[in-house]
């Protein structure tokens, strides 16, 4: 598979996961906001790799929004290999993205020091 070829894929995938997850999973267990950040799919075409970022205070709610997300990549799966057309759909792997809130922590961090 041409690299190219590769990150047209996975913006596209980027693209519909993003929507799936806004407006059609309608778990009740997904309170948070949730942002796709990437997605990697292998060169094979059977597995994807999505980094999400969960937008929460509590680390619980946290975990509970990422457990609701792997629950439903089923219907997500099937949902993208209903609209995207691959040879093979691949299976969707969630995984968390923490470095949106690494990057504000290292911001106060500069912030704190400059300030002294």
């Amino acid at each position: 598979m041409a690299n190219y070829r590769g990150g047209r894929i996975n913006e596209e995938y980027k693209r519909e996961i993003s929507n799936l997850i806004q407006n059609e999973i309608k778990d009740p267990r997904l309170t948070a906001m949730i942002s796709v950040t990437d997605v990697q799919v292998t060169k094979d075409l059977r597995y994807a790799k999505v980094y999400v970022s969960i937008f929460t205070k509590d680390d619980e709610e946290k975990k509970s929004n990422l457990e609701a997300l792997k629950r439903s990549s089923g219907f997500v799966r099937k949902a993208i290999g209903q609209k995207v057309n691959l040879r093979h759909t691949p299976e969707i792997i969630f995984e968390l993205d923490d470095s949106i809130n690494y990057g504000m922590h290292m911001d106060e961090l500069i912030h704190k020091i400059s300030k002294e």
